[in-house]
């Protein structure tokens, strides 16, 4: 079943393939912070702002979550190739 970005019953997103599909993008757009852990020795772990979920759904009946996933991964290329800050460091994810 495909993942998307929900805020309570809201689909913020296109519908991708996998829950990780859909954290890798809303890594890249700026919606995922880390949280410090104190009972955890890592230090901290990603959340998502804003109470934003990642939960499973239907696509939209139009909607193909692998055709999506291609798109999302073909613009991402594109953007890393026209950066001039292409190979630095973006944050934690």
């Amino acid at each position: 079943m495909p993942y998307a970005l929900f805020s309570k019953e809201d689909k913020l997103s296109k519908a991708y393939p996998t829950e990780a599909d859909v954290w890798k993008h809303a890594c890249k757009s700026g919606l995922v912070v880390d949280v410090l852990v104190e009972a955890d020795e890592s230090g901290s772990r990603p959340i998502l702002e804003n109470d934003y979920e990642i939960r499973p759904c239907r696509p939209d009946p139009q909607e193909d979550p692998a055709k999506n996933q291609a798109e999302a991964e073909a613009d991402e290329e594109q953007d890393f190739q026209l950066s001039p800050q292409a190979g630095s460091s973006a944050g934690a994810c």
